[in-house]
């Protein structure tokens, strides 16, 4: 009766983690050889993680990540992709989202450019840091309606305060006046403090022209190369296979 009301109070002080492991022990004669201190150290351990666990499925579901499956484990190094994979993977644990550094990732369409992006992001969110997936051709519509409802203000500050923005398909689309204008906004917020990927087929050389407006061209460029990672992805599209290369074709969900 004791354990039952213990275990109650445990709940009521949202110590889930904590309750689970006392249920594993009661249910465990293992259990009854370790020390109190041993069984304590084991249900802070179990609550700590519980916590952890649940902070990042949070995180990783505000990113709203287009392929939330991906990581960078899964990461295809195969030759020829335009990257080495011990590289990458020194990228992916080294501290450029703490340095607000941009990640640019180039290269023709299906060479897996949204998934990595994808995966660098969902391995951010692993370490606790925030993330959010926007794709640019889509942002004149969105922030039309921001504008529209006064909600572009408080929209712009919750960018400021992501730890890594996403900007997928940049330069897809052709780019309107007011838009640009709000892509420098969020471009210069996040210049030297805040991490950001983006991801183009449009070859780097050409964003200035694509960009249009060349002060806004330069002030945007000049903040996104001061402190930048470059990733030019090559080789054929990773959405098919040659004839006889395997027995299925790879969907967009797992191009890597």
């Amino acid at each position: 009766m004791m354990m039952n009301n213990t275990l109650a109070q445990l709940r009521e002080l949202k110590l889930v983690g904590m309750v689970s492991a006392i249920e594993e022990q009661l249910s465990s004669s293992a259990s009854t050889t370790l020390s109190f201190e041993e069984r304590l150290a084991l249900m802070v351990d179990r609550e700590v993680h519980q916590r952890s666990d649940k902070r990042h499925a949070a995180l990783l579901k505000r990113a709203r990540l287009k392929y939330p499956q991906a990581c960078i484990e899964d990461v295809d190094g195969r030759a020829g992709r335009g990257f080495e994979r011990p590289t990458l993977m020194s990228l992916a644990l080294s501290r450029w989202v703490e340095e607000g550094s941009a990640l640019l990732i180039t290269g023709p369409t299906g060479s897996g450019k949204s998934w990595l992006a994808c995966a660098l992001a969902q391995y951010a969110c692993r370490r606790g840091q925030s993330a959010l997936y926007l794709r640019v051709p889509r942002l004149a519509e969105e922030l039309r309606i921001l504008h529209g409802n006064g909600g572009f203000t408080r929209w712009l500050a919750t960018l400021a305060r992501t730890d890594v923005l996403l900007l997928d398909d940049w330069a897809l689309a052709a780019l309107d006046g007011p838009t640009r204008a709000d892509l420098m906004e969020v471009i210069d917020d996040r210049a030297g403090t805040r991490a950001t990927i983006i991801t183009s087929q449009l070859p780097l050389e050409h964003w200035h022209a694509w960009i249009g407006d060349a002060s806004i061209a330069d002030a945007i460029l000049d903040r996104l190369l001061a402190r930048s990672h470059r990733l030019a992805l090559k080789g054929q599209s990773l959405r098919t296979q040659p004839p006889g290369a395997g027995n299925t074709t790879d969907s967009p969900e797992t191009v890597r």
